[in-house]
């Protein structure tokens, strides 16, 4: 049976082109000219017979059409190239996980134990990929997301790890200071944890509930450590800092401030005989903690 498919050059501009909203800079990406991409896009709305993208001046937007059949291009992309991945992989002789991870967790954290993992299941490489938000893991190309529990992963295979306690730190020059006179620092997703401390902890934080922002714990961390403020940030990341003395956590440690960190697979791999074996030894390594 003859498929009638687009070339795979054409999804592949589409899929850059929609994603970035601009034909430049998906043709920067591919390493090819805007009107290669320019030309792929038209012979592929050509041959669908529907319009993908509007041309609006020098802009372009996608079309309602254009959104929904980019949305499933993206997808079935990553797929190929994860199960080329994992071939070219077994080819070698080894097999190969791709899993999303947020930076700070994965560097005081899950790095320092994969090396027990490795000592196990030596042939087993496994590639870590930077995620700092919950994500369309079916769009990612990666086998499974560590991140925190969220409503966006509801309808994937979601394993509990643990539970990570909030403490209140700083620069131990800052530790003795009264609690309204300190900077608090904030963690850009998690705007209102300082609200949410000082309604339960009683300490007249209310006009300082705002100050400088940061992406990640870790930069919070290091602005901690610098004397910029107080940040609230998970213990586990900051037990050699407290027990070296470059960190003190003067305030109430209140337990209701916890987040809870999850594994995240798509269902239908759960049989998966590699990823089974990288979760039962995760699962078995935060059972420990």
């Amino acid at each position: 049976m003859t498929r009638r498919l687009p070339s795979t050059t054409a999804l592949v501009a589409l899929e850059a082109a929609a994603r970035h909203l601009s034909f430049a800079r998906a043709a920067q990406e591919l390493a090819l000219s805007e009107g290669a991409i320019s030309r792929q896009i038209a012979k592929l709305e050509a041959a669908v017979g529907v319009r993908l993208f509007n041309r609006i001046g020098n802009r372009v937007e996608l079309s309602a059409a254009g959104a929904g059949y980019a949305a499933h291009i993206r997808t079935a992309l990553a797929d190929i190239e994860r199960h080329t991945q994992q071939l070219i992989a077994q080819a070698r002789g080894a097999t190969t996980l791709e899993i999303g991870v947020i930076p700070t967790l994965a560097g005081r954290w899950l790095i320092p134990l994969l090396a027990r993992f490795h000592e196990r299941h030596p042939e087993i490489q496994v590639n870590l990929r930077e995620r700092t938000q919950p994500f369309a893991l079916e769009d990612s190309g990666l086998h499974a997301a560590i991140n925190y529990e969220h409503p966006a992963w509801q309808s994937l295979r979601v394993q509990r790890l643990f539970e990570a306690q909030l403490v209140a730190v700083c620069h131990p020059r800052l530790a003795d200071h009264p609690p309204a006179s300190l900077p608090l620092l904030h963690k850009r997703e998690s705007p209102h944890s300082w609200r949410r401390y000082a309604a339960l902890t009683g300490l007249p934080l209310g006009a300082q509930v705002t100050g400088p922002t940061y992406d990640r714990y870790s930069l919070l961390i290091e602005a901690a450590k610098a004397g910029f403020g107080m940040a609230l940030v998970p213990q586990r990341y900051i037990e050699e800092d407290l027990a070296t003395g470059r960190l003190q956590a003067p305030w109430p440690v209140m337990p209701e401030l916890r987040e809870r960190y999850v594994l995240v697979t798509r269902p239908a791999e759960a049989v998966d005989p590699t990823l089974a074996l990288f979760e039962r030894w995760l699962l078995e390594e935060a059972s420990l903690e």
